[in-house]
């Protein structure tokens, strides 16, 4: 007798727009075949297989390699658990709120992993932490039994996002990214709970809320509080339109340019004042000059924040946002170069004086590691997850998140999911879709995926060596070419835009 995987294709979940079909949504089935063996088909409502109940005429030990089931219970647990997830993050979507605001939010996570309903041992939760709209949960496995203190833990850790955009709500789908970073906790934790006697390594699971991606960067503040010590793998997944192991998600500046002038009446005086409209128009046609020279890789965008009063008043002040993108910090410091240029001679021109200041947190290019986006991707296939071709990854577009902060420090794994909607991010049609019931499909399958990866790592010992040396290599790379600015002075790399922006 033997257990045999099968993928049987089932339709994804019906939009407004009408059945919508990746190509992508398969179920995961086992088939038992021997004497008396039965097949099953179609998707189960809750668990693929009960962890109680092992196949007829013998163990589940025996019928499936370890990590294979292992995995099975990961997923099960997901399913299982699918009801509350969808109302976490049905909770979360329904109370949108800005970066470093997000109270309610922390509030529901935080009960959320304290919940005695939770199957399993309890967590270890600790709200606001570090920040007010912060949090951690963590869970740890025994210790195996042998002579000597032994290694410490392995320590996995899952992220978690829940802001929104203004006016907009969760139109880049952070509920989301809360509800797989909580799943594929809890699936983890099922798997290693199931396990008859210890697992080889003690395994620490720990749950991060990291609140302020859209504006601000928090976890770049949890990175300089400590928060990210002695983790060895983060994970964390975000929405988008197309299903990827690795975007090339760039680094980004975010400058705040002021001009001061001189006020005069526009008809009666102007040549007494002194005009820093100009100089704001100036620097805005300057850097449509500069496009020329730029990389296609490039990216500069921004808005005129404060244009003057009434048209009979020359302005005397004048302010600009803008935000600058590079795939590298080395390029990016490049660009920063150029472009506080165009700012600086706008000033020059018009005779204003000019403050150009930077936000206070670095927003890096997520650094890929090859070793967790192969093994993500072979568990996604196993779900039947379709991902983009390599051609696409590297031609695609891409935006900046503070994760990429998180993997100069620790190794991290940064997928995309299509989340049942071609609606682009940042967009009103993408808040809906983020928060329709088609949407828990993905949100669930990706988490499996996750937990599913994070199995190989621990128990895997050459991966897990693999990915270290892949962080190690990238980032020897990556670190030969930073030239950082100093944030807070007259240029700084700042505040990001989402991820899939």
């Amino acid at each position: 007798m033997h257990w045999e995987t099968n993928y049987i294709s089932q339709g994804a979940p019906r939009l407004k727009g009408g059945y919508k079909r990746d190509g992508s949504s398969h179920w995961l089935t086992r088939r038992w075949t021997g004497a008396g063996g039965r097949l099953v088909l179609g998707p189960p409502r809750r668990s693929l297989m009960r962890p109680q109940d092992p196949p007829e005429g013998g163990p589940a030990a025996a019928a499936l390699p370890a990590l294979e089931t292992l995995k099975q219970r990961a997923c099960e647990s997901v399913e299982l658990n699918a009801e509350r997830l969808g109302a976490l993050s049905r909770h979360i979507w329904s109370r949108p709120e800005l970066a470093y605001e997000e109270h309610q939010a922390h509030d529901a996570m935080t009960r959320f992993f304290s919940s005695g309903e939770l199957p399993g041992a309890a967590w270890a939760v600790q709200p606001r932490y570090k920040l007010a709209t912060a949090f951690r949960a963590e869970w740890g496995t025994a210790a195996p039994q042998g002579p000597g203190p032994g290694p410490g833990p392995l320590r996995i850790a899952f992220l978690c996002e829940y802001d929104a955009l203004p006016g907009i709500g969760h139109a880049c789908g952070h509920n989301l990214i809360a509800e797989v970073g909580a799943a594929a906790a809890l699936g983890l934790k099922a798997a290693l709970e199931s396990l008859p006697q210890p697992a080889p390594l003690a395994v620490q699971i720990t749950v991060l809320g990291t609140p302020a991606e859209e504006q601000g960067g928090g976890k770049i503040d949890l990175i300089n509080a400590g928060a990210f010590d002695g983790l060895d793998v983060v994970f964390m997944a975000h929405p988008s339109q197309e299903n990827a192991a690795y975007l090339p998600d760039v680094a980004e500046h975010d400058v705040t340019v002021k001009y001061y002038g001189k006020a005069s009446h526009a008809a009666a005086y102007p040549w007494e004042g002194v005009n820093a409209l100009d100089a704001a128009v100036l620097a805005y046609n300057n850097l449509s000059v500069l496009r020329q020279q730029m990389k296609p890789t490039w990216r500069v965008h921004g808005v005129i924040k404060n244009g003057g009063v009434k048209p009979n008043i020359i302005p005397s002040y004048t302010e600009l946002e803008f935000y600058l993108r590079a795939p590298s910090t080395r390029d990016l410091s490049v660009l920063t170069e150029k472009v506080e240029n165009c700012f600086k001679s706008a000033a020059l021109a018009t005779g204003c004086k000019v403050e150009i200041k930077g936000g206070e947190n670095d927003y890096y290019n997520v650094l890929p590691n090859k070793s967790l986006q192969k093994a993500y991707q072979e568990n996604g296939k196993k779900l039947g997850i379709e991902f983009i071709s390599e051609d696409a990854i590297l031609n695609g577009l891409s935006g900046s998140t503070d994760f990429g902060n998180v993997t100069f420090v620790v190794p991290g794994l940064h997928p995309y999911f299509y989340i049942g909607s071609d609606a682009l991010n940042h967009t009103e049609q993408y808040t809906e879709a983020a928060g329709s019931q088609s949407a828990q499909f993905y949100a669930l399958r990706t988490a499996k995926a996750l937990a599913m990866t994070a199995l190989d790592v621990i128990f895997k010992p050459s991966l897990l060596d693999e990915v270290r040396e892949d962080f190690r290599q990238v980032k020897l790379k990556e670190e030969g070419q930073i030239n950082p600015v100093e944030p807070n002075k007259e240029s700084g790399i700042g505040i990001g835009a989402c991820a899939s922006h």
